[in-house]
């Protein structure tokens, strides 16, 4: 049985059912039933024409639904009509956007895009976040109570929808879904979908990031910074195929957050070593940034990009201008203080940053540079 299919043509037909009648929170449970029977049934008989039988199936889980529910006997009494003609289009846009709502918390959104556009089921998203199941599922039903109201047809804001695909991406693997792929595949159906700049700087930013990843932890666990990383290991497919897609991207003159951010992983990945990095390029690249988003973690990680280029006295002295309380503020100071010659500094900070990561291998790495610092004084 073909997953990708199933998946692929999931958001295709919740958009048929919602446009014969049917509220999207019915529509998707009808589908996700209709899914379960396609795991059943496909690998032993499968259909000539698969979107064709998950719509009739989904449409009549919709119908059983609507039977048994006396109370939406009005209902009942439309559904039992010839369905409306559906026109053939493809409204997976229409349902990122509706996934993706304003009125949606960023882990509700994550959790219906997922289910409704990913076509994952509870299970894999609940793995995925290491959450039991039936927490993962109130969160669904939650958020699909929270749009129920929403029109199906309504405009949506696509710089939201790049935000939650985005948070996906930066999930990782977990479970048995690999959520960086899966933002990918995800990211690249939205590509097709809609003809947006900032899309593509999306897909070729997550492609540079995804390049590297066989080479971002060593065989233990722990962080390899990316001066470190083993660049002979590096997927030279996926780094080329973001930067084709950055350079189209950005010839339309049209430059957004993540195109900006997508052309400072392109110059990494353009390095053949750590030390031919071009770092006063990536400085005016997050120069841009700034001008783009004001983000003081934006301004953070000039301030490394401006130690690295003018060495780490200017890096510290950008580093002065923010708020000590930015998280990574102590590791940054520490990577300058230590590139500056100030080892006890440096080796405080590192502990003091230590103490304040947001996970275990951040904590283990940042302790390890504490004490090669402590050891060699």
């Amino acid at each position: 049985m073909d997953e990708a299919l199933i998946r692929s043509l999931t958001p295709q037909v919740i958009g048929v059912l919602v446009r014969r009648g049917a509220d999207f929170a019915a529509a998707e449970d009808a589908v996700q039933d209709a899914l379960v029977e396609a795991v059943r049934g496909w690998p032993e008989d499968p259909p000539r024409d698969p979107k064709g039988w998950l719509i009739t199936v989904a449409w009549n889980r919709f119908l059983d639904a609507t039977r048994a529910d006396a109370a939406r006997r009005r209902r009942e009494d439309r559904a039992e009509e010839e369905p409306v003609a559906a026109p053939d289009v493809d409204d997976t846009l229409q349902l990122y956007f509706l996934c993706a709502h304003p009125s949606l918390t960023p882990s509700s959104a994550v959790a219906l895009t997922l289910r409704a556009v990913g076509g994952l089921t509870t299970r894999q998203i609940a793995q995925a976040y290491l959450v039991p199941e039936s927490t993962m599922a109130q969160r669904i039903s939650r958020a699909k109570r929270t749009v129920s109201g929403v029109r199906f047809d309504q405009p949506g804001d696509v710089a939201t929808v790049l935000r939650v695909l985005y948070l996906v991406f930066n999930e990782g693997y977990s479970g048995d879904v690999d959520l960086s792929a899966e933002a990918i595949r995800l990211t690249r159906q939205l590509v097709a979908a809609i003809d947006h700049p900032e899309v593509a700087g999306l897909l070729a930013l997550m492609l540079l990031h995804h390049a590297r990843r066989a080479t971002r932890t060593a065989p233990d666990g722990g962080l390899v910074p990316l001066a470190e990383q083993d660049r002979s290991r590096w997927d030279t497919g996926m780094i080329a195929e973001g930067v084709e897609i950055l350079q189209a991207a950005l010839a339309r003159d049209r430059l957004g957050e993540y195109q900006a951010q997508a052309a400072i992983a392109a110059l990494h990945a353009d390095a053949p070593t750590a030390a031919e990095t071009d770092w006063p390029q990536i400085v005016e690249w997050y120069d841009e940034l700034v001008r783009l988003t004001g983000s003081p973690v934006v301004r953070l990680n000039r301030a490394v990009a401006v130690g690295e280029a003018d060495g780490p006295r200017a890096g510290l002295a950008a580093l002065a201008e923010l708020d000590a309380a930015l998280p990574r503020h102590a590791a940054v100071a520490a990577y300058l203080h230590e590139r500056d010659g100030d080892l006890a500094t440096a080796a405080r900070l590192y502990a003091e940053a230590a103490q304040k990561a947001s996970n275990v291998a951040e904590r283990d790495y940042l302790v390890r540079q504490a004490a090669r610092l402590n050891a060699d004084r």
